[in-house]
């Protein structure tokens, strides 16, 4: 059996006084999309940018491993890390102009990826840009190289933040909600782009998202986050068909789309009673107080991510697959 690409097991990430994320375990091979989806503050971002160990200094990594290509990324030396950054681990940033330097020409900073990890020449570097807006749809590349981020709309912008992402051909690229502040029309765009570059190139893709018809058009597989934790993680259909967590069947009740398939939903949508669970350590199931189908036992310990027959995976001493997953429990 191949062995993943990455392969993160028991990550642990705290900030001062309290942990944020709760021993995660996911892996991604080669050439896949896998969806990290759940609400805002769920760590989701947070455990992302600690793949590559971007954590702010205020955060660390308490314990776990991060294995990329065999190599474990948490023990690697800041050197190492460098290396990694940009030539075989690519970020995209949900908000381009946050990510851009405003004082310097998109094409510049293209060229200064380059070089920075290929012993090439400036201008076989800038012809190299070049190319790759040309590759991503930005038309008169020569011509636009040389403006600045201010001067392209914020799809163009984000197409500017795709190429910088594919520069080097990295093996694995993690979009941080890489169409947030885009319109529905642009998003779709952008997305297609970077799906066909995936399979154009061979990257893996780590997708970050609280949008569910983003996960159901583009990813493979799905893992739900709930207040720090991964609750369920399976292939993309049985998700939408048959969500096993509660907090995930939530999720698809207050979905715009039924069950994936891209057609805006006829029925009432469905909140999730109470409020957002800390990531900070709580006893017990950190769903359980918003959950319909709580029972006591939930209030015990937090339950392990546990494999099921059918190769998903659940964190929850229910979990009951539903035949109508908009409607159970939260109906």
């Amino acid at each position: 059996m191949t062995a993943p690409l990455l392969d993160v097991r028991d990550l642990a990430i705290g900030f001062p006084g309290h942990v944020v994320v709760h021993g995660v375990s996911f892996h991604i091979n080669a050439g896949e999309t896998v969806a990290l989806v759940g609400e805002s503050g769920c760590g989701k971002s947070v455990t992302a940018f600690a793949l590559m160990r971007l954590l702010p200094p205020t955060a660390a990594i308490l314990r776990g491993r991060v294995l990329f290509d065999g190599t474990d990324l948490v023990t690697a030396s800041p050197a190492a890390m460098r290396e990694v950054r940009g030539k075989r681990i690519s970020l995209i940033q949900q908000e381009p102009m946050t990510s851009l330097n405003p004082v310097l020409t998109v094409g510049a900073q293209i060229v200064e990826v380059i070089r920075r990890h290929e012993p090439v020449t400036r201008s076989a570097a800038r012809q190299r840009a070049e190319e790759l807006l040309d590759l991503v749809g930005i038309p008169e590349p020569r011509r636009r190289a040389d403006e600045f981020p201010h001067q392209f709309s914020g799809g163009m912008r984000q197409r500017v933040m795709v190429a910088m992402a594919v520069a080097c051909q990295p093996r694995l690229i993690v979009a941080d909600e890489p169409t947030t502040a885009l319109d529905v029309t642009i998003q779709a765009q952008v997305l297609d782009l970077l799906d066909g570059l995936r399979r154009k190139l061979g990257m893996a893709v780590l997708l970050i998202t609280h949008d569910l018809g983003v996960v159901a058009q583009w990813a493979d597989r799905t893992m739900v986050m709930y207040a720090g934790r991964i609750v369920e993680q399976t292939a993309v259909r049985p998700f939408f068909r048959h969500p096993r967590h509660p907090y995930a069947r939530g999720l698809l009740a207050a979905s715009v789309s039924d069950a994936g398939d891209g057609h805006y939903t006829t029925r009432r949508l469905r909140e999730i009673p109470g409020s957002v669970a800390s990531a900070a350590h709580e006893p017990g199931c950190p769903f359980a107080p918003r959950c319909p189908e709580m029972i006591p036992a939930c209030r015990a310990a937090p339950p392990p991510l546990e494999r099921l027959a059918d190769g998903s995976e659940v964190a929850c001493i229910i979990s009951v697959p539903s035949e109508v997953p908009h409607v159970a429990a939260f109906g």
